[in-house]
Parts: C-alpha cells; sequence; structure tokens
C-alpha cells in the first residue's frame, strides 16, 4: 500500500505523520540529504525538486510519503490535508515564514491548488481530503490509517475554502 499525504505547506503534514504508528517517508528530508535537487528558488527560498531523480531514489517504495509533492508519486490513496487559509497563514507566520509566502500558500489553499493537482494525477477515487484546522495531530493520524486501511471513502472536493481567499 503506497499512501502519499500531501497539502499545502502549513496544512499539518509533518506532525500528523509523525503521530501514524507506521514509517514516513519525508520527502523534503530525502531531497536535502541526497541532494534531490536541481536548483534554488532564490526568491521564495526554496529547493527545486527533481522529480525524475526522487523516483529513482525511491525506487519501488512501499508505505506513507509525506510532502507537498507526495501527490506527484504513485500512489494507491492520497490524503490531501487541508486548513482554513486564515489559520494556515497565521500557522506560516508564527513559524517565521515571510508574509508573502505566508500569504501565496493562502490563496492557494483557497484555491485547491494541491487538491486539483492531486485529482488530476490520481483521479477522484483515489484522494481523500482531512480538514485539519481545529484538529490534533493524533486525530489526523487517526484519519491517515483510516485512509490507509480502507475504512474511509474518497473525498475530493469536500472541504471548500474559497471564502477564505
Amino acid at each position: 500500500m503506497r499512501l502519499a499525504v500531501t497539502g499545502t505547506p502549513g496544512t499539518g503534514k509533518t506532525s500528523a505523520t509523525a503521530a501514524l504508528d507506521r514509517e514516513v517517508v519525508h520527502l523534503n528530508d530525502v531531497v536535502r540529504e541526497a541532494g534531490l535537487w536541481s536548483e534554488r528558488d532564490g526568491e521564495r527560498d526554496t529547493l527545486v525538486v527533481d522529480l525524475d531523480a526522487c523516483r529513482e531514489h525511491l525506487g519501488d517504495w512501499d508505505g506513507v510519503l509525506e510532502s507537498h509533492l507526495a501527490h506527484r508519486f504513485e500512489a494507491n490513496r492520497v490524503a490531501v490535508l487541508r486548513c482554513r487559509p486564515d489559520e494556515l497563514e497565521r500557522r506560516l507566520r508564527e513559524r517565521g515564514e515571510p508574509e508573502a509566502k505566508a500569504a501565496e500558500n493562502r490563496e492557494s489553499e483557497a484555491l485547491d491548488v494541491v487538491l486539483g493537482e492531486a485529482v488530476a494525477e490520481h483521479g477522484a477515487d483515489a484522494v481523500y481530503e482531512i480538514d485539519t484546522t481545529d484538529r490534533t495531530p493524533e486525530a489526523v493520524a487517526a484519519e491517515l490509517a483510516a485512509v490507509a486501511a480502507g475504512e474511509r471513502d474518497p473525498s475530493a472536493g469536500e472541504v471548500d475554502f474559497l471564502e477564505y481567499r
């Protein structure tokens, strides 16, 4: 079983997967440690990930893959973590992200950017939205475990934050 856990930065992917009782591949760590990037985006202060190099490095992976890019990889199920945009922006600013980056991510969340990419890549029947806005990492981890176990129905398109744009 391959479960991709994805979402806009700040939605709680790392915290929720840390609460899972299973091994998790944190793709962003792998990218940095193995040098799987092609350049640095100076404007956003981020690395441009080499997706093909990541796929090759991961090989025939199994389990849980966590990253805002996880939906770009083969998976049986994709959990898209969502967060109300105003709360997402607050979380990002609280952890020290620049105002422009926090605002850009707020807008991406309001416009369902990651959700749209996940559905386009995997189809609506393989995508599960989980609203993390007012939930603990442990509660979100329980939802992720239910997705992995096939105990939850796909739910792409159920969360709507457009009014918070």
